[in-house]
């Protein structure tokens, strides 16, 4: 039987390889993964993504199933409660930045009609396909996430660096960065 080939960075933790055969990669279109990620990403900006992977269940009870209209109207006690809570990262700029960034969500969904047609928008609605040989020299950024990042932080997101968009992006297949020889790279391509 031969083992399959499957993109470096997630080798050997079987909840990093079920997250990487089910999920990384795989475009999403809809706000409620979106913001998901996003909330997510901005969490892991310092740790490593495993680290969030193995809190992920917490933080989905912590932020009432990652409901943006709701932590977008979080109180200051309900802020209070999640810097006390053991489960999630109890960094303090972080929690409230989760508030921020989800009021800012709402308001791009309102410009636009939805976020998912605002982020879409900066790689014309599909996925770039790159062809990466080894995971390690894959790009922490882009010009994209560059831009992408610039437009987020001038409309007030936090913890929205180029690096940790890019890592969204990635997420949420805006780009295929699944190396060439992992089965999930011709898979993700083809969706």
């Amino acid at each position: 039987m031969s083992e399959i080939s499957r993109c470096g960075w997630c080798v050997g933790d079987p909840l990093y390889e079920a997250y990487h055969d089910q999920e990384w990669g795989v475009p999403v279109y809809d706000d409620k993964t979106i913001f998901e990620f996003l909330l997510l990403e901005t969490f892991q900006a310092g740790l490593s993504w495993i680290t969030i992977l193995r809190k992920r269940e917490n933080f989905r009870n912590a932020f009432d199933d990652f409901d943006y209209h709701k932590i977008a109207s979080y109180s200051e006690e309900k802020i209070q409660d999640l810097l006390q809570d053991k489960g999630i990262i109890r960094n303090k700029l972080k929690v409230r930045s989760a508030v921020t960034n989800a009021q800012l969500f709402v308001e791009i969904q309102k410009e636009y009609g939805s976020f998912s047609k605002y982020i879409w928008g900066f790689v014309d609605e599909k996925p770039i396909q790159n062809e990466v040989e080894d995971y390690k020299k894959a790009p922490a950024t882009t010009e994209i996430s560059d831009k992408l990042s610039k437009d987020l932080k001038k409309r007030g997101f936090k913890f929205v660096g180029s690096t940790v968009i890019y890592a969204h992006m990635q997420a949420t297949g805006m780009v295929n960065d699944h190396e060439v020889s992992c089965f999930r790279y011709k898979e993700v391509k083809d969706l």
